[in-house]
């Protein structure tokens, strides 16, 4: 595990409980399956993207620090990439080879530490999860990481791609049982992402059996047109 100050450590803690606290009011957020990540060691979750609000809302979820990937063109305001910086995320080229991203990904996953990953490679078009890009297989194999499956459900009606600002909404967050090194070792490629897709549409299925999310979504904003 890499050494951080105590005002650093201290720092991600009280962010995190900020946005807890916000998240449990507006947005009456509950996550389950916190028991399926693993205590120590290095970790991947993958887990489907809804909107801006994942990132935050799977980090303040998981009791072990969390690491994030984040568009490089983010960390040019200066203010917000200080703040990215401190809660632990790393620019990631998406219009290159993305090659210092991917070296900085593993270094933090060989020091035993978590990472996100959203490896549809960008926010979903209609709340649905679209088919997985396979990178992050290196990343766990090479690594020697477990994958945590994890879906989140409702933040896209709550702040779907084509609308500027966020509205109201009730968001859930579960993450699935781990896949652990020796089960990805014997796995293929196309093998592992079938894996895991499959696993995050599970996760996704039992959240949309809550009562709550099962309401909401007949209003979903799918069903309106976005502007093209």
């Amino acid at each position: 595990m890499a050494e951080r100050s105590l005002a650093n450590r201290l720092w991600y803690r009280i962010v995190q409980r900020v946005v807890q606290l916000v998240a449990v009011v507006v947005y009456r957020v509950r996550q389950t399956g916190h028991e399926n990540i693993p205590s120590e060691g290095a970790v991947l979750i993958v887990c489907n993207h809804q909107s801006h609000f994942d990132p935050p809302l799977v980090g303040m979820a998981t009791r072990r620090r969390l690491n994030y990937m984040a568009r490089e063109t983010l960390f040019r305001f200066t203010p917000l990439g200080w703040l990215m910086r401190t809660l632990d995320a790393f620019p990631i080229d998406q219009e290159g080879t993305g090659i210092s991203g991917i070296k900085e990904s593993l270094r933090r996953l060989k020091r035993g530490e978590m990472l996100l990953v959203f490896p549809e490679g960008t926010r979903s078009h209609d709340g649905e999860i679209a088919r997985l890009r396979p990178g992050f297989t290196a990343l766990a194999e090479r690594s020697k990481a477990a994958i945590v499956p994890a879906a989140i459900e409702g933040a896209f009606a709550a702040w779907p791609r084509w609308r500027r600002f966020p509205g109201l909404g009730v968001i859930h967050v579960h993450f699935g049982s781990p896949i652990l090194p020796e089960q990805i070792a014997a796995c293929d490629e196309r093998k592992l992402v079938a894996m895991v897709e499959r696993r995050i549409r599970q996760c996704q299925a039992e959240l949309r059996q809550h009562p709550v999310i099962a309401q909401r979504r007949k209003f979903r904003p799918s069903k309106l047109h976005s502007p093209r």
